[in-house]
């Protein structure tokens, strides 16, 4: 069955459409899940908040984006919501010493010999302020528009704090090539 035949069948309420539904996008959104909460349990019950969320406001999705696409932004919020309660609070920015970040995001470059691991691994290392934007642009691909809406925080916060993050990343990245590194 066809994506939109399931999301029409689910704002009529059907269950096993809803179901199918869940079947289809669970796994993959756990795995985002759990790439922010590092914790299964957790992971699952923001995945399964965030589907709760989801089927309730159905009625709002437009088919500008992909369902998955529109799904996996709740889920990230709503993994950002349980950090935010469990006391990890994104540090608060002052917009007026952040600077504008002229860069070309598409040119950045890492040593030969340096794994995904590494690379998921370091992002762990860095501070909460540089970690979540960092997540968002490397690994799930949102743009710095994107970002700034899941984030609340301004464009310019995002491009600076994904260069800075960058910057730190590549620092801890390259001690861990250097030998210097955990």
């Amino acid at each position: 069955m066809l994506t939109h035949q399931l999301i029409q069948d689910c704002r009529a309420n059907n269950r096993k459409a809803q179901v199918k539904l869940y079947n289809k996008y669970c796994e993959g959104m756990f795995i985002v899940a759990h790439r922010f909460l590092k914790d299964s349990f957790e992971a699952e019950d923001a995945m399964q908040e965030a589907f709760i969320k989801a089927f309730l406001k159905l009625h709002q999705f437009e088919g500008e984006v992909t369902f998955g696409a529109w799904l996996k932004k709740i889920v990230i919020n709503k993994c950002i919501d349980k950090l935010k309660a469990k006391k990890m609070e994104l540090i608060a920015l002052n917009e007026q010493t952040m600077e504008v970040v002229d860069n070309d995001d598409t040119n950045w470059q890492i040593q030969d010999g340096i794994t995904i691991d590494m690379v998921t691994n370091s992002i762990e290392m860095l501070p909460e302020k540089y970690k979540y934007p960092l997540m968002l642009f490397l690994i799930e691909g949102y743009d710095h528009q994107e970002i700034s809406e899941i984030l609340k925080i301004s464009g310019v916060a995002s491009r600076t704090l994904v260069h800075r993050g960058k910057k730190k990343l590549q620092e801890e990245l390259k001690s861990i090539k250097d030998g210097t590194g955990y």
